[in-house]
């Protein structure tokens, strides 16, 4: 090309840094560096996540009962009573293969409790990746998934094809070969996927291949675990791809590339991509490494991968810590005594319904969310391994305390708040975290709030809805009171640009009945009884019996609402709209303005103000 081209600029591009021995080649060949982007700087940008690293020691002999009871109670530790006990439900399989000297079923055994225990691979939302040696490794592996909680859930992928004619030769008569048994786990793998019978579904290796994939991107719940020995490790993007689990020799690009398989974003729940190491790539193992610059990733200058891998136990620890002291400097100016109600003035309204007070305080509750979010993860991250990251019995005892008040305290604080159901989808693992790592009893209280908002629930139950309120909240009438005031609050100041009129009205009376409460002048029983019927009336303003027969619509009732009571007025408007009315007629304002020009010849000379605010109206309505 130089010879073709004696004057061109070359200008080389690289994924992944310069081997030492390829460094200064390729400077020769490009000159030096227009720019480099290193790993640690992409994960300070947040395009990537960091990358936390644990070597495991599989090979030990687990033989007597004992240590396989010990085993057990070390990987659970952090467990409830409850979510344990469950676990254990499913243990007398996984004893007998503990008991095993085989390798390979103590591998399935540790991915297994994994499955079990691990934030986003317990509650679906994540996935893992194995690397085997071979292809035959990875066969034996499946097979033995296959036999577990994981069937169905998991899959080979790999460059292998089977074809009948991979049995020629390879019968001995002295049972399966290597080859014989890889194509008959293939070949049950296939028809079992496919459901149909194995000598068709051999033929579709791709089409599984594609399928597989697919379904581990985007149904994480449903295809667990991918098995591979060289295949996806170089550009496979699934963001749910959360673990890597490395059982083969690897090196440099090929290490390199496959543990950024599982540093894609994916959610507020994944903080973190984690690779779980079976060969002791670094020899971490042998020794207190904490630089993993060195060992399987020395064919790059240090300063290349530096910060590419971090130990997972010593970081969790850190993060945990530093989580629990952001926690504390946000509730510092909590006034004293610190009671629950100090909490709701602080981050909610000292006076109960204020929209203003409410709004000005959403950004610190939004960060005590957060931050409660970020302690349930990282606290479930490590929760099995307190002892070993340094926490003494009674720093675990104050740890899981101090986890469980806070989300105690975050429940009632959106309840309170009025945030509960908008925060819901996000942070959609929480609530497994909490069952299984925090507490098991008053999960079943908190729950109902997972389907139901706190005015939905005054809507179909009256003043029973009270009951279902978290005990800290329900043992307290004023801050009963004061939840349920902020949550219909919110409720009119969220409808109110769909019929402005009628939720002014109810604005009035909750700040009625709000003042009657604070003065005394009505009865606790009373009041609960008046704040119900508000809540239906304000959530169901079809319920209203004052409404004409003629105007059997939502969008009907708001004309007549804001168009002074003049029913013949707000059905002509209604038809006005509806005659015509386009698909997309909100966003294009050649369509709007034909709706606008019918509303203006009805309402004739009203005043230009007036006008708009009924085409803000009609542009809230659903209907039209």
């Amino acid at each position: 090309m130089k010879d073709i081209l004696p004057d061109a600029l070359f200008i080389g591009f690289t994924g992944t840094p310069l081997l030492k021995a390829d460094k200064q080649k390729s400077i020769e060949v490009f000159g030096r560096y227009i720019h480099t982007y290193k790993f640690n700087e992409a994960v300070s940008d947040g395009v990537v996540l960091d990358l936390r690293y644990e070597a495991r020691d599989i090979d030990q002999i687990i033989t007597s009962q004992q240590k396989i009871d010990q085993w057990f109670e070390a990987k659970t530790q952090g467990l409830n009573d409850l979510a344990k006990a469950k676990l254990k439900q499913r243990w007398g399989t996984m004893q007998s293969v503990l008991s095993s000297q085989s390798r390979l079923e103590q591998i399935v055994d540790d991915i297994l409790m994994d499955m079990s225990t691990k934030p986003r691979l317990m509650d679906g939302r994540g996935n893992a990746m194995l690397v085997c040696s071979s292809i035959y490794q990875a066969c034996k592996t499946y097979e033995i998934f296959s036999r577990t909680s994981l069937a169905g859930k998991c899959a080979i992928v790999t460059s292998y094809k089977p074809s009948p004619s991979d049995l020629k030769g390879e019968t001995t008569g002295e049972g399966y070969t290597e080859k014989l048994n890889q194509y008959e786990i293939y070949k049950k793998m296939l028809a079992d996927w496919f459901n149909e019978a194995p000598e068709t579904a051999i033929n579709k290796a791709e089409q599984f291949e594609i399928a597989v994939k697919k379904k581990f991107i985007e149904e994480p719940g449903q295809m667990k675990l991918l098995i591979v020995v060289d295949k996806l490790l170089t550009g496979f993007d699934a963001p749910s791809a959360t673990y890597l689990y490395i059982d083969k020799q690897m090196r440099d690009h090929g290490l390199f590339q496959a543990i950024c398989r599982v540093n894609r974003l994916d959610g507020e729940d994944k903080e973190y991509g984690y690779i779980v190491d079976y060969k002791d790539l670094f020899k971490s193992l042998e020794g207190a490494v904490s630089d993993y610059t060195s060992g399987a990733l020395d064919g790059y200058d240090q300063a290349d991968v530096a910060g590419l891998l971090e130990d997972r136990l010593e970081k969790a620890t850190e993060i945990l810590d530093s989580i629990r002291e952001a926690i504390a400097a946000l509730c510092e100016p909590v006034p004293k005594p610190k009671n629950e109600s100090d909490y709701f003035h602080y981050f909610c309204a000292k006076d109960s319904g204020n929209t203003e007070e409410l709004k000005a305080n959403e950004p610190k509750r939004l960060a005590l969310y957060k931050l409660i979010a970020s302690l349930i993860r990282s606290y479930a991250n490590i929760a099995n391994e307190l002892p070993k990251a340094g926490y003494s019995p009674t720093e675990i005892v104050k740890l899981k305390d101090e986890v469980d008040r806070y989300t105690k305290l975050r429940d009632a604080i959106k309840l309170h708040s009025g945030d509960y159901i908008d925060l819901k989808s996000y942070e959609p693992d929480m609530r497994y975290l909490i069952d299984r790592y925090i507490r098991a009893e008053e999960s079943e209280k908190i729950s109902t709030f997972d389907d139901f908002s706190l005015i939905q629930l005054i809507v179909n139950r009256g003043v029973k809805a009270v009951d279902e309120l978290p005990k800290g909240i329900r043992n307290n009438q004023e801050a009963v009171a004061e939840t349920i005031e902020n949550n219909v609050r919110r409720l009119i100041v969220d409808e109110k640009p769909i019929n402005p009129k009628y939720y002014e009205k109810m604005s009035e009376l909750l700040d009625a009945l709000i003042k009657q409460r604070r003065d005394n002048a009505i009865d606790y029983q009373e009041y609960l009884a008046q704040i119900a019927e508000l809540t239906k009336q304000a959530a169901n303003p079809q319920g209203n019996q004052n409404y004409p027969a003629s105007l059997d619509t939502s969008a009907k009732r708001s004309l007549y609402d804001n168009l002074n009571q003049n029913e013949s007025l707000a059905l002509a408007i209604d038809k006005a709209i509806r005659d015509n009315r386009q698909d997309g007629w909100r966003g294009n304002k050649i369509k709007a303005k034909k709706i606008e020009l019918a509303i203006k010849a009805l309402l004739n000379d009203a005043d230009e103000a007036w006008i708009n605010s009924i085409l803000e109206i009609v542009r809230e309505q659903n209907e039209y």
